[in-house]
């Protein structure tokens, strides 16, 4: 059956279904000996034979062997697989080599100075689902302001905030404790744009000083210590695909 390259790609996991398409753009990829930059172009992942950088890639559906694991990423990791050509650190630096021969990536991002919940997965098509807005994956911050901002500032916050690239959706904000002149927050959005949590504080005049991530769909943070790791459960795998349709 033909499917899309940048979906044969992701299900191999090679990268999330958006990063593939960027390979396939950048001639980065080579099927059937030729270099195909087309990402709407359809193959038979059983009939084709397909090089990323490169690489040969094992594209068959029967070969297919998807790894979830959760990691909870300190303040000062970029959120990618691949060394800093800066030098600063990333998330190479808190996964073993058992890990790494899995070829996993981060699902979304966490900018580098925010902390918490990260999911990294080998399959494309959960990641893809996982970061669409069709599926309104939400995801939930404890959110640390520098000041205290009145109901009013929390009502606005929910309702939708006006960024330089649109209106944000609906969110779940509420209060949770004072310390001296900051406040934390708990939010919950439903969508990813670029830094949006800080960026609609700072909108209102509470800027951030902390961030962390605390809970993805299903998935919750908990007590995983921080630059540590863990594998999914089978029962949250279930849950997580459950969440995106893909029971």
């Amino acid at each position: 059956m033909e499917e899309r390259l940048q979906k044969i790609l992701a299900h191999a996991g090679v990268a999330s279904r958006r990063e593939c398409e960027k390979l396939i753009s950048a001639g980065a990829v080579v099927v059937n000996g030729e270099c195909v930059s087309d990402v709407g172009i359809k193959f038979d992942p059983e009939k084709c034979t397909i090089k990323v950088h490169g690489k040969m890639i094992d594209c068959s559906p029967r070969k297919r062997h998807f790894q979830y694991l959760i990691v909870h990423k300190p303040r000062g990791v970029l959120t990618t697989m691949k060394e800093d050509l800066e030098g600063r650190p990333t998330l190479l630096n808190l996964l073993n080599a058992k890990v790494l021969k899995h070829r996993l990536y981060p699902v979304g991002r966490l900018d580098f100075n925010s902390e918490g919940l990260l999911l990294l997965t080998n399959d494309g098509e959960m990641a893809h689902r996982m970061t669409h807005p069709k599926f309104k994956v939400p995801k939930t911050y404890e959110v640390k302001v520098h000041g205290i901002p009145p109901r009013r500032i929390l009502d606005f916050l929910a309702q939708g905030v006006n960024l330089e690239d649109g209106r944000t959706r609906p969110a779940k904000v509420k209060l949770l404790r004072v310390t001296g002149k900051n406040a934390w927050l708990l939010m919950t959005i439903n969508e990813g744009k670029k830094r949006q949590i800080r960026r609609m504080c700072e909108k209102m005049r509470y800027p951030v000083t902390k961030l962390r991530r605390v809970k993805i769909g299903p998935l919750l943070l908990r007590d995983l210590e921080i630059g540590k790791f863990r594998y999914l459960a089978d029962r949250e795998i279930q849950t997580l695909r459950e969440a995106v349709d893909l029971a």
